[in-house]
């Protein structure tokens, strides 16, 4: 039964599973078109997916469809969202004409620019026009694999942010949050391809509410949409202004885990529990990070490494910074599941967080491997240890990216790397040897961390998912043969410099053979020359 509420929404009740599969059942039921953009809501208010999954509902819980933009393939819509957004684009035509004549009377001819710059204002207005791109989110996006270089170093700004800037950010996120994702951006967002460089903190955000949105947590779990963005703005608030550990590195491993459950289906083969922890895990497995790892920590006995007791300081502190999040009521994203179902997802989430600490690497790898041949989805403790690898992945994929995503990430992390060691040099501390700026090179940072901890970790995880292979083995392999290249040109270029140095004369040489010309003239015509005061000095 469909009830029309105010001529723009709709209320649903009595769908079976058959009739949800059908979008245009609902464009009918709301009289919408088929450019229409449409929201469906639970009786809780939750945004929901239409899908075959849509749970069957009654009078008493009735749907509420919602009719979210009308048809925008006319002119005035996309002119008026046009100069909503502060763009002319009558002004611009016009100033183009006028700008194309000039050139015509000047050059007798159009040239190609000229061309091309017509070309991307029609782009502009198509994409103005066009419904999928009424979001914010994907409205200024190259969502095609380009070669942009974005610049990924960090001003200096203050370690924790100010209150200012996430007072900032929180009204930006406020303001997109309700927002429709294009579909084109949610499926790119499933990819290990995701550029992270192109969006801001604020986006950063809006997308994460979308992971949890699409793999039905939100619904699953009773997440109010107020809480849920709560949560995420106290996570922004508590990642630090440093070069690497910081929100987008957040956000980049939780994306990266959010691809591989839709890569590997882990949707049919592990609970709605196991995916809700392996995602929150994600989101909070670096907070509070200052840019120095653990063996800075324990070496300069720093308050986290004696309150730790040496035992995986920062990895212990980024789950108590976590948990101090979530026992704020308006940011606990779990405060309506049963206290057994909490205590799961605490456990859980301890487990994955402390299996980043790096030191426990090959512990976690060859119990992982030992389990691969005999893998039992059925099992909790194979289970456990899946998602503990899957963080782990995450944690250190950034080279299955492209190229031109993953290497400013490797300039950021040297950029944090070397502060360490500099400050370790300055407190007379052991200096960590991966990250002294004296001898580490960009290739010679990469080339070993590749071969003997990415490669393996990857491949046996690839072995459960064969899947994966092009997807993150291919392009870790590509990585190492990139970095090899780049030592192998750097070498080269440091031996050329070595001969051109042995080649080129002493200066030094070639001044003391000056003041000695004259004695050898003197010579030469029978005198004795008077010893050189030069050679005296000597």
């Amino acid at each position: 039964m469909l009830n029309i509420i105010n001529g723009s929404c709709v209320e649903l009740e009595n769908l079976d599973r058959v009739c949800v599969c059908s979008h245009d059942l609902f464009r009918s039921a709301a009289e919408a078109g088929p450019h229409d953009i449409l929201k469906l809501y639970n009786p809780k208010g939750n945004i929901i997916n239409i899908s075959p999954s849509l749970e069957p509902n009654a009078p008493a819980s009735r749907y509420k469809l919602e009719v979210v933009a009308a048809d925008c393939n006319s002119e005035l819509l996309g002119a008026e969202l046009a100069g909503s957004l502060g763009f002319d684009l009558s002004s611009m035509e016009k100033r183009l004409q006028s700008l194309e004549k000039k050139i015509l009377v000047d050059a007798g001819e159009t040239p190609a620019v000229v061309y091309e710059m017509k070309k991307q204002v029609d782009l502009f207005r198509e994409k103005l026009e066009s419904v999928e791109h009424l979001s914010w989110l994907g409205f200024y996006k190259d969502l095609s694999e380009g070669t942009h270089k974005p610049s990924p170093f960090y001003h200096k700004r203050t370690l924790h942010k100010t209150k200012e800037e996430c007072e900032h950010v929180r009204e930006k996120f406020m303001q997109m949050s309700s927002l429709e994702v294009s579909e084109e951006v949610r499926q790119y967002l499933k990819t290990p391809t995701f550029d992270n460089w192109q969006w801001e903190d604020a986006e950063i955000m809006v997308l994460l509410q979308v992971m949890y949105t699409d793999l039905d947590l939100t619904v699953t779990f009773n997440i109010e949409p107020e809480v849920l963005q709560r949560f995420l703005f106290e996570v922004y608030r508590r990642y630090n202004n440093i070069p690497f550990h910081n929100f987008k590195h957040c956000f980049c491993v939780t994306q990266m885990m959010y691809g591989l459950i839709w890569l590997t289906d882990l949707r049919s083969k592990m609970d709605s529990m196991d995916l809700l922890i392996m995602l929150s895990s994600a989101v909070c497995h670096d907070l509070d990070h200052t840019g120095y790892n653990n063996a800075y920590q324990i070496n300069a006995r720093t308050e986290l490494a004696l309150r730790y007791n040496d035992i995986s300081p920062l990895e212990n502190h980024h789950c108590a910074v976590a948990f101090e999040i979530l026992e704020r009521r308006d940011s606990n994203i779990f405060r309506n599941l049963s206290t057994d179902q909490y205590k799961r997802i605490r456990e859980g989430i301890i487990t994955c967080i402390l299996a980043t600490d790096m030191t426990r690497h090959n512990e976690v790898l060859n119990k992982f491997k030992s389990i691969v041949p005999v893998f039992d989805f059925s099992s909790r403790e194979h289970k456990d240890l899946l998602m503990m690898v899957l963080i782990k992945v995450s944690d250190i994929s950034n080279e299955a990216r492209p190229m031109e995503v993953a290497e400013p990430w490797l300039d950021c992390l040297l950029q944090e790397f070397f502060n360490q060691s500099d400050v370790e040099k300055l407190e007379g501390l052991p200096i960590s040897p991966f990250m002294d700026r004296d001898k580490v090179t960009k290739p010679s940072s990469q080339i070993g961390f590749i071969r003997f901890v990415l490669l393996p970790l990857f491949i046996e995880l690839a072995n459960l998912f064969p899947c994966l292979e092009q997807h993150i083995i291919d392009p870790v392999r590509k990585a190492l043969d990139y970095y090899t290249e780049m030592e192998k040109a750097l070498e080269k270029g440091k031996q050329n410099r070595t001969q051109n140095k042995e080649v080129r004369p002493d200066p030094a040489a070639e001044e003391l053979q000056t003041v000695l010309s004259p004695a050898t003239s003197n010579s030469s015509s029978g005198r004795t020359p008077r010893r050189s005061r030069t050679r005296l000095e000597m």
